[in-house]
C-alpha cells in the first residue's frame, strides 16, 4: 500500500466523531467508497498538462449555468409579451439581477470555449482511440446535447437577433423533403415563430435538456474512471503496475489534482470575472447589440447570424449555394452543417495510426491537425460576416479543408512515418 494510503487509512481508524459518522453512512450507501473509486485511490497519469483541466472547468461551467439558470426561471416571464420585459426587469430591478443575468449569458460562452478546448485536447493527444471509443462518443453526445441546449436557451431573451436567428435555423428543417413544411410547424408550435415556439423552447431549455446533460456528464465520469485517462504520451499506465497494483506512472487523483484543478478555477474566475463585469457584451458576440431590442416579426435585423459558438458551422451551411439531384442548396446546406456537428464522433475508426499523441505522430498528422484549427477558426470569423461572393469562396474552400481532416485520416495516419511509442509517460517535476 502506498504512503497516502495508508495515512488515509490510519486516520479513518481513528475513534473520532467524523469517522463514526462516515461509518454510519457507510453502512447505509458506498460513501467511502465512491470516493476512493472515483478520487483518493483513482489513479491518473502523473504527467498531465495544461490541457487536462479543461474536462473540470467544462463541469464546473455547468454547474454554474444550472445554479444562474435556476435563478434567472424565477423572474422570467416566458410569453411573448412578457419574455422581454422580464428580461429588462431581471437587469434594472431585480438586486443583483444584472449580475446572475451575465453570469448565465457570459457563461454560455466560456461554456464552448473550455468544451472546445476539451475536445482539442482529444484530437491532440488520441483520447477518442481504444479503449475510450465509447467514452469519446459519450463526450460528443454531451456536445449534441449542449449544442441543443444553447441553441433553445438563445431564443428565451426574445431579443430581435434571436428571434430571427431563431427562424432561420427552424426554417431550415422547412427544405427537408415531403415532411420538412409539417415538421417545421411541429417544431415550432405555430406557422410562424410565436408564443408557443417560446414556450416548447423554454421547457426544452430548463428541464429536458440539462436532465439530459446532467445524465450524460454523470455517465462521462462513469465510463471515464472505467477505461482510465489518457495522457499527453498516449501510453496506458495500467500496463505498468508495481507489485501492490498500483500504476507505476500514475497518481492518486485526490490529493493531487484537485489541488491542480482548484488552481486552475481560481485563474478561470479570475478571467471570467473580467468579462462578466467589463465586458459582458463580448464585443458583440456574446450579446449582439440587436438582441437588446425587443423581437419584431416585421423587422429584420441587417445582418442576421448566430452567436459566435454556433457561426464555423453556419458559415458552412451558406457555403452551399447550389442545388444537387433536384433538391434546393437550402437543403444541402443544411445537410453539410449537420455533418459537419457530428462527423468527429466516427474518428475512433477514422485514425489508423499506431500511435495516440500527436507528439509521435507524423508530419501529415500535425498539419492536418493544423489546418483544421485554421479553417475551423475562419470558417467562424466568415461566420459573423454579411455573405458576399469573396467570402462565400473562402467559407466553401475551407468547408472543404474542414472535411478533409477527417476524410482523408484513413490514408495519411497510415503512411506517414510515426516516432516510436514510450513504455514509460515522460514526466519532468514541475
Amino acid at each position: 500500500m502506498s504512503a497516502p494510503d495508508q495515512q488515509q487509512d490510519d486516520f479513518f481508524k481513528q475513534d473520532n466523531w467524523f469517522t463514526k459518522s462516515v461509518a454510519w453512512v457507510d453502512a447505509r450507501f458506498p460513501a467511502t467508497e465512491t470516493f476512493e473509486y472515483h478520487m483518493s485511490r483513482y489513479y491518473a497519469p502523473k504527467n498531465f498538462n495544461f490541457f487536462y483541466v479543461f474536462g473540470w472547468l467544462a463541469t464546473f461551467v455547468l454547474v454554474l449555468q444550472i445554479v444562474t439558470g435556476i435563478w434567472l426561471t424565477m423572474n422570467y416571464v416566458p410569453s411573448g409579451a412578457g419574455a422581454f420585459a422580464s428580461v429588462e426587469y431581471i437587469m434594472r430591478d431585480v438586486e443583483y439581477g444584472w449580475l446572475m443575468r451575465y453570469l448565465h449569458s457570459t457563461g454560455a460562452s466560456f461554456f464552448f470555449i473550455v468544451v472546445y478546448l476539451h475536445m482539442f485536447r482529444a484530437l491532440l493527444y488520441g483520447s477518442y482511440r481504444g479503449p475510450r471509443e465509447l467514452l469519446w462518443m459519450i463526450g460528443m453526445a454531451i456536445f449534441l446535447a449542449l449544442m441543443a441546449e444553447g441553441f433553445f436557451g438563445y431564443l428565451l431573451p426574445w431579443g430581435n437577433m434571436s428571434y430571427w436567428g431563431a427562424q432561420v435555423i427552424v426554417s431550415l428543417v422547412g427544405a427537408i423533403p415531403y415532411i420538412g413544411p409539417d415538421l417545421m410547424d411541429w417544431v415550432r408550435g405555430d406557422f410562424l415563430m410565436s408564443e408557443a415556439t417560446l414556450n416548447r423552447f423554454f421547457a426544452l431549455h430548463v428541464i429536458a435538456l440539462p436532465l439530459v446533460l446532467v445524465m450524460l456528464v454523470f455517465v462521462h465520469f462513469v465510463a471515464l474512471h472505467h477505461v482510465g485517462s489518457n495522457n499527453p504520451d498516449g501510453v496506458e499506465i495500467k500496463k505498468n503496475k508495481g507489485p501492490d497494483g498500483v500504476p507505476l506512472d500514475g497518481i492518486p487523483f485526490h490529493p493531487y489534482y484537485t489541488v491542480h484543478d482548484i488552481h486552475a478555477t481560481v485563474v478561470f474566475l479570475f478571467i471570467f470575472s473580467v468579462f462578466v463585469f467589463f465586458q459582458p457584451e463580448g464585443w458583440g458576440y456574446f450579446l449582439e447589440k440587436p438582441n437588446f431590442q425587443e423581437a419584431d416579426s416585421l423587422k429584420t435585423p441587417e445582418l442576421i447570424a448566430p452567436v459566435w459558438y454556433y457561426t464555423p458551422f453556419y458559415s458552412m451551411l451558406r457555403a452551399v449555394t447550389f442545388p444537387m439531384f433536384g433538391l434546393d442548396a437550402k437543403f444541402w446546406g443544411f445537410v453539410v452543417m449537420v455533418a459537419a456537428i457530428i462527423i468527429p464522433a466516427v474518428l475512433p475508426w477514422l485514425d489508423r495510426s499506431p500511435v495516440k499523441s500527436m507528439r509521435y505522430k507524423g508530419k501529415w498528422s500535425k498539419f492536418m491537425l493544423a489546418q483544421f484549427v485554421v479553417s475551423f477558426f475562419i470558417l467562424g470569423w466568415l461566420g459573423t460576416l454579411a455573405a458576399t461572393d469573396g467570402r462565400t469562396a473562402a467559407a466553401q474552400f475551407f468547408t472543404i479543408t474542414y472535411f478533409l481532416y477527417f476524410m482523408l485520416m484513413p490514408w495519411y495516419t497510415r503512411i506517414e512515418k510515426c516516432k516510436p511509442e514510450p513504455e514509460r509517460v515522460t514526466f519532468s517535476g514541475h
